[in-house]
């Protein structure tokens, strides 16, 4: 596991489109998933200990968020073959065992990662309403694997800063975690 942290937003970089499957079996594209006033796009997996720290927060800040407009999406692009733990089947488990209410997509190709320029897991990625990236960064403090917790996320308070201005916060702390496992083509 190679700690990564996430580079500096890219502000006003557009939204790259994706057709995906969803743990539910459906061909998801970034059409299907935008908001009336955001959109976030997570590439996380199964397995990484930085993603299991934050998956409560995930989960409920993105049900939060539902109510400012802004839908929300995650994606695993990890090698399965190498870390099984990541597989589809286990993408449906972990969905059904933390409660997603977002769409769980595949990216077998890792196509999708590589046009986002995702790095780790968890990488966030937030866009105003013309799908217009405004936040590349953590969800919350870490000490030890355990969510620091004091006020809102970081996360949570800069998707609800864009659904109401259409801009991100110029301040953003990277998001850490394991480096996304590639293929060896």
């Amino acid at each position: 596991m190679a700690l990564t942290k996430t580079p500096i937003c890219d502000f006003g970089k557009k939204a790259e489109n994706f057709q995906l499957k969803s743990t539910d079996n459906k061909i998801i594209s970034l059409n299907d998933i935008k908001g009336e006033n955001g959109t976030l796009i997570m590439f996380i997996c199964n397995h990484c200990p930085y993603v299991k720290a934050v998956i409560k927060d995930i989960v409920e800040d993105t049900n939060n968020l539902n109510n400012f407009g802004v839908k929300s999406v995650a994606i695993s692009s990890n090698d399965v073959k190498n870390y099984p733990e990541d597989s589809f089947d286990n993408m449906i488990k972990f969905s059904e065992e933390n409660k997603f209410k977002f769409p769980y997509l595949i990216d077998e190709t890792q196509e999708v990662a590589k046009n986002y320029d995702a790095v780790c897991t968890p990488d966030f990625f937030g866009y105003n309403e013309n799908l217009e990236l405004q936040y590349r960064g953590r969800i919350r403090e870490l000490k030890d694997l355990k969510p620091v917790r004091s006020g809102e996320s970081e996360l949570f308070k800069a998707m609800k800063q864009i659904s109401e201005t259409g801009k991100g916060p110029e301040n953003q702390i990277p998001s850490m975690g394991c480096n996304i496992k590639w293929l060896n083509n």
